[in-house]
């Protein structure tokens, strides 16, 4: 491989790979051509399709592996018998410095399961999470965790703040991130005592590369009221799959509706222009990609039933991320975050994965 940034790629994950995987690949080295692919897949079936993308196999290493990981394994099963998986060779990658950042579209569990095992938690982080883009009314927010965590305390979201608050700043742009804590009201005495000790140590807290703003609800995540959203990963998980079910509704709504007449339909084609608007501001596809927040190696996992563009788009945020330093930013933001108590940095061989958030 030459220098320069190298993404590693499994190309068994997703519905519709490997070919969605490889002009995924196509596509994200449209936008960066210097960006180079190291794939992991099963010979017979990724090299009659990389034969046929002429440009993509120049910038790309491939290795080969029989074995994959099945989009209904559980997390344990695969982190013992998937060694030789695609996915988990794409990660071993990360660790071992031939490749700045793993993309997958595979099994969320497993991936956790196993970039956690491989990858290890940043020092003085208990739990990964998982974080990925909110369109809303003034733009994009960040939201974590979406379902790496069903439980946490406090320590718990603090750190998910101060990464939220890393990936807003390099990712978004938002030079100091407002965070806000997902609950029932905006008011200090709603909630439960694990959200009302994190907002006390986001209070006080020296370091925090961000303006902690408060309590906020779940209509606010659409409002934009602030840039990183903050909550466990049972109730982000919720948020996200509401909010994916919202969308999927009020675009088959339209549809009806625009089809229920003639003048409905001449409507349509005198409001085609806002539609294609519209759709583009609302399309999946933008916002796919979740980070792995946390973990001493950039993680990036795709939809499972994605598209080329939407992978192009992970791709993509990965090579942001890596090209930002972005595991080298956190810990010296962590560093200086003073929360006034001390945690471990806790390993275990499950990785913690509980729940299919993306």
């Amino acid at each position: 491989m030459s220098a320069g940034i190298v993404i590693a790629l499994d190309a068994m994950g997703g519905d519709a790979a490997p070919q969605m995987v490889l002009r995924g690949a196509q596509l994200a080295r449209e936008r960066a051509p210097d960006v180079r692919f190291l794939i992991f897949g099963r010979e017979s079936e990724v090299k009659p399709l990389l034969d046929r993308y002429g440009d993509l196999a120049q910038a790309c290493d491939f290795v080969h592996t029989d074995d994959v990981v099945r989009s209904e394994e559980k997390p344990s099963i695969a982190l013992r018998s998937g060694r030789s998986s695609s996915m988990r060779l794409a990660i071993n990658a990360v660790k071992e410095g031939q490749a700045q950042a793993v993309v997958s579209a595979g099994n969320t569990g497993a991936l956790m399961a196993m970039a956690k095992f491989v990858l290890k938690t940043l020092p003085g982080i208990d739990r990964p999470a998982i974080a990925s883009f909110f369109p809303t009314q003034k733009g994009e927010s960040v939201m974590l965790d979406l379902g790496a965590n069903v439980h946490c305390d406090s320590n718990n979201l603090v750190d998910f703040a101060l990464m939220g608050s890393v990936f807003s700043r390099l990712i978004l742009g938002r030079i100091k991130p407002t965070i806000g804590i997902l609950n029932v009201g905006s008011e200090d005495q709603k909630g439960h005592e694990a959200l009302w000790e994190a907002a006390a140590m986001l209070r006080g807290s020296d370091g925090l590369p961000g303006r902690f703003h408060g309590f906020v609800e779940g209509d606010d995540i659409g409002k934009g009221t602030v840039d990183v959203i903050v909550t466990d990963g049972f109730t982000g998980n919720v948020a996200l799959k509401t909010a994916e079910g919202t969308a999927k509704l009020v675009s088959e709504y339209l549809r009806q509706s625009f089809r229920s007449s003639f003048f409905a339909s001449l409507g349509y084609l005198l409001a085609r222009a806002a539609m294609r608007k519209l759709r583009h501001r609302l399309d999946p596809r933008r916002y796919n990609g979740a980070i792995f927040l946390g973990l001493n190696g950039i993680t990036v996992k795709s939809h499972g039933g994605t598209d080329a563009l939407g992978f192009a788009n992970a791709i993509g945020l990965a090579v942001d991320l890596a090209r930002n330093n972005f595991i080298k930013r956190i810990q010296e933001d962590f560093e200086k975050l003073d929360r006034g108590s001390s945690e471990e940095n806790g390993e275990d061989d499950q990785g913690g994965a509980q729940v299919e958030a993306v």
